[in-house]
């Protein structure tokens, strides 16, 4: 099975302009391909995750992949998918971001000897001269054509700004500059990106010439990843010390039995025979399943060790409902009491249980947090400083644990 086909096999190709000669291009590691990311917070998470192991297949492949950190398209913000406007974040802020980037895409890239490069489209972006924009690359796009496209048409209604409009044409210039600077000839993202994608290989072509080897293929980077980002408590993130291991070990073990096996093919790297075995696997036997995917990814993002700790922790919790060494846990100080005393809200948000008091609120009131196996009926429950002095263990719905310790 070649790497194409594969690809295919494990459900990651939506679309392609030129399937013919970008398989023989890939298959023999001769794209220099790149794959864009939002700078809009300072870790990446598991929506990008589809995109961070389609980069390690590829480069593993022979193909040199180029991260394109979007500091320049970040200062406008894309309107795909989007409601509402996004906010301006600063030139700091976003370099920032950039830098986290960096240091958690060489778990899954090789960076040396120019095996692969990482960009930020700032560097050519905030020294393009309006005019000259306007002329050599805005003559080339049909505001009839961007208008039906579909990231534009969903922001129609709510509301469109100039500003907001110029992305495309940005994201077109990027790949036209990659593609003479850098020798970029292929461009992948999501579905959400394909109009946008479209106006790259059309900008290399009006302006090189039709014999320009410019291509471009959609996954289901984005629609997926989204999806697979998001959680009742926010985003799953890469950055430990945004989501620790075993809470990132947890998120995976507890995805739907429906999504288990597709989690798998696109997100792992084992090998198709394998996991075409799996798909005979029913009820308990899914369990396993999920056990096999969240050690993986665990093992890809944190490392081995890490993913070992996570595995042991959860064992040891539901075969005991004990705590663990490994479990996540939070320590308690004297700043965290009034009065000697902490609301059950503010704990947990302390503990990452819950993203506000609101959130907290809710679940206490949908009996869904209990302290050493008791149900915690009121919300306005205050914990005593000397209830901490021995471990405590927090319990959010019916898989999440935490141990909370004084300090």
């Amino acid at each position: 099975m070649t790497l194409y086909e594969e690809l295919k096999a494990r459900g990651l190709i939506a679309q392609v302009t030129n399937e013919e000669e970008i398989s023989e291009m890939i298959n023999n590691g001769k794209a220099t391909f790149y794959i864009g990311f939002d700078p809009t917070a300072d870790s990446l998470h598991v929506g990008h995750f589809m995109a961070l192991c389609l980069m390690k297949r590829l480069q593993m492949a022979g193909n040199k992949p180029i991260a394109l950190i979007g500091g320049g398209t970040g200062m406008v913000g894309d309107p795909s998918g989007r409601t509402d406007m996004r906010s301006m974040m600063t030139v700091e802020t976003i370099q920032h971001n950039c830098d986290c980037f960096k240091k958690q895409m060489e778990r899954f890239i090789d960076f040396s000897d120019g095996k692969a490069l990482m960009l930020n489209n700032a560097d050519w972006l905030m020294k393009l001269n309006y005019i000259e924009l306007l002329r050599e690359v805005g003559a080339c796009f049909s505001v009839n054509n961007m208008l039906r496209a579909e990231c534009y048409k969903q922001r129609m209604e709510k509301g469109l700004s100039f500003l907001e409009f110029n992305y495309m044409i940005m994201q077109s210039y990027d790949f036209y500059y990659m593609f003479q600077h850098y020798g970029c000839n292929m461009q992948f993202g999501g579905n959400d990106q394909w109009s946008n994608m479209l106006g790259g290989t059309e900008l290399i072509r009006r302006k090189l010439g039709k014999d320009a080897h410019a291509m471009t293929i959609t996954l289901l980077l984005n629609s997926e990843g989204k999806k697979m980002g998001k959680t009742a408590a926010g985003a799953v993130w890469l950055d430990p010390n945004k989501t620790s291991p075993y809470d990132f070990f947890q998120y995976w073990r507890n995805v739907d039995d429906a999504d288990v096996l597709k989690c798998i093919r696109m997100l792992t790297f084992l090998p198709l025979e394998q996991i075409e075995e799996m798909d005979k696997w029913e009820g308990a036997q899914l369990n396993k399943a999920k056990e096999i995917l969240a050690y993986e990814l665990t093992s890809l993002v944190h490392g081995k060790e890490e993913a070992d700790k996570a595995m042991e922790a959860a064992k040891n919790i539901f075969a005991g409902g004990g705590s663990s060494e490994n479990m996540p846990t939070t320590t308690l100080t004297d700043a965290d009491f009034t009065d000697g005393q902490i609301g059950v809200l503010t704990l947990l948000v302390k503990c990452g249980l819950a993203s506000s008091n609101g959130e907290a609120r809710k679940l206490v009131q949908g009996g869904g947090v209990s302290i050493d196996g008791d149900k915690v009926a009121d919300f306005k429950t205050m914990l005593d400083k000397d209830f901490f002095t021995q471990e405590r263990m927090v319990k959010k719905g019916k898989k999440t644990f935490h141990k909370v310790v004084l300090g």
